[in-house]
């Protein structure tokens, strides 16, 4: 018997093993295991009306404690988008998409809401920033399963928290609402590939936290994605820091990319915007 994913299934993972047959047939799953993230956009523009409504859709996310603390900001006028885009100049379609969002956590609005009910209350400590993370990151991963339905393409923009000082100003972001990450969005210009994922057996866990077997998974998965799409030995990582290695697989080239540590600025920048984060 045929599950009808096993083709969707091997390109994110690289084989079926362990596939069960005894699934139901709902073609949305079947798009969800071959979504894809877009960089290049046809010349056509997002009509404001399935704009909104996708829009809608993502602001119908889960939310903690129906606090709703996530707000999205439409960056429309093109001297703010071009200097958005110069802050990452390798990632040109940042001033090229047709619609590009800034997705924040908001942990202002609920300060806010208290002073109207005349109930003080200090958003401003780890809960809090984690909250209101976790809110905008839910609304951003719903607008972009929402625009992907929809034939849209996306690619989300965290490397904005690289710079959150320049995003604030340009935004005119006010304490306690920060940047989780950008998004471009619109009609694709070309198919794009499926990015392989780890198996399950790594990412799943049953009753308790356990990677003793994480070394073998991690280099037979290698092993798979490297088949799947190898990456080009110009484009390895820091070689002057680390050489040039004979076999380069996915786990070599994020472990280099972990030791170049990203968003440094974010902390002090939260701090200094009325976070303490105790």
């Amino acid at each position: 018997m045929s599950t009808g994913y096993e083709a969707e299934w091997r390109a994110r993972f690289g084989d079926d093993a362990g596939l069960s047959q005894d699934v139901p047939e709902i073609p949305w799953l079947r798009h969800v295991l071959t979504r894809r993230t877009h960089r290049r956009y046809a010349d056509r523009p997002v009509p404001e009306p399935l704009l909104r409504l996708l829009l809608g859709a993502a602001f119908s996310a889960s939310s903690k404690s129906d606090f709703q603390q996530a707000s999205v900001i439409r960056v429309e006028e093109r001297a703010r988008r071009d200097r958005l885009a110069a802050l990452v100049p390798d990632m040109p379609w940042i001033g090229n998409a047709p619609v590009f969002l800034v997705f924040c956590g908001d942990a202002r609005r609920l300060e806010r809401i208290g002073e109207l009910r005349a109930h003080a209350a200090d958003n401003g400590k780890l809960e809090g920033f984690f909250n209101a993370a976790i809110d905008a990151a839910l609304v951003l991963q719903t607008f972009i399963l929402a625009s992907e339905t929809a034939g849209l393409g996306c690619c989300p923009i965290s490397a904005l928290r690289n710079h959150p000082d320049a995003v604030a100003t340009v935004l005119g972001l006010p304490d306690k609402v920060f940047p989780v990450a950008g998004l471009c969005t619109g009609y694709p210009a070309a198919a794009g590939y499926v990015s392989m994922r780890l198996p399950l057996e790594v990412a799943l866990h049953t009753d308790r936290y356990d990677d003793t077997h994480l070394g073998e998974a991690v280099a037979a998965y290698d092993i798979r994605r490297n088949a799947w799409y190898s990456i080009p030995r110009e484009q390895q990582r820091s070689p002057e820091v680390f050489g040039r290695a004979a076999f380069y697989g996915w786990s070599e080239d994020k472990a280099r990319q972990a030791t170049m540590p990203e968003g440094e600025r974010f902390p002090t920048h939260l701090r200094a915007r009325g976070f303490s984060l105790e």
